[in-house]
């Protein structure tokens, strides 16, 4: 059995997933996890068993079986599930990352503070990039957090972008929206280098 640790997560994530754009949104949801594991810890949340680094390899890893289910949404995670019975993962880990794509999936519905911050920040770090994209330099350091909530109300902005299921992180994980997305933006911002923005 291979030890998962982030290092190994990453080279299972380039294993499977080619398009960079994609990689680095795995990436910007692996740092916010991890940004927000600390930002619990401080305000005296359960952050479970995990650690920091598991966090971030949650992240990492969410959508690393995207590229060949996106044809079959239905099949998104349950790949990843497979792949990582080669791995040592701890039961709380594999159940975050079953918690993943619940509506198609119907594996798991997120249940603990990990999983929800997961689904409340994935759709958010795509939209931080659709908004650093429409900057004069294309960079994470040129947006607001009120430059986000500005854009955030344009519904033909990222129409993509589903809006409820980050603004759940209120009444999910009693965060203020404003508070939420600037924790994000902040995580997104310290490695703005790995994001290529």
């Amino acid at each position: 059995m291979k030890e998962l640790n982030l290092q190994s997560a990453t080279e299972l994530l380039h294993e499977n997933m080619q398009s960079k754009n994609l990689r680095k949104h795995c990436y910007a949801v692996g740092k916010t996890l991890s940004e927000f594991y600390d930002f619990y810890s401080k305000e005296g949340k359960d952050t479970g068993s995990l650690t920091k680094e598991q966090w971030e390899i949650v992240g990492t890893l969410h959508d690393a079986d995207w590229e060949k289910t996106t044809d079959n949404p239905e099949r998104h995670v349950f790949e990843l599930i497979g792949w990582l019975e080669n791995y040592q993962v701890p039961e709380e880990l594999l159940n975050a990352l079953k918690s993943h794509n619940h509506r198609e999936a119907q594996i798991r519905k997120p249940q603990t503070l990990l999983e929800w911050t997961l689904e409340c920040c994935d759709e958010l770090t795509g939209f931080i990039v659709a908004v650093a994209l429409v900057m004069p330099n294309k960079k994470l350091s040129e947006v607001s957090v009120e430059t986000i909530f500005k854009k955030f109300k344009q519904k033909e902005f990222a129409k993509a972008v589903e809006r409820e299921q980050i603004l759940q992180c209120e009444d999910k994980l009693g965060i203020e929206p404003e508070k939420f997305v600037g924790i994000t933006l902040t995580a997104m911002q310290k490695n703005s280098e790995l994001l290529g923005l």
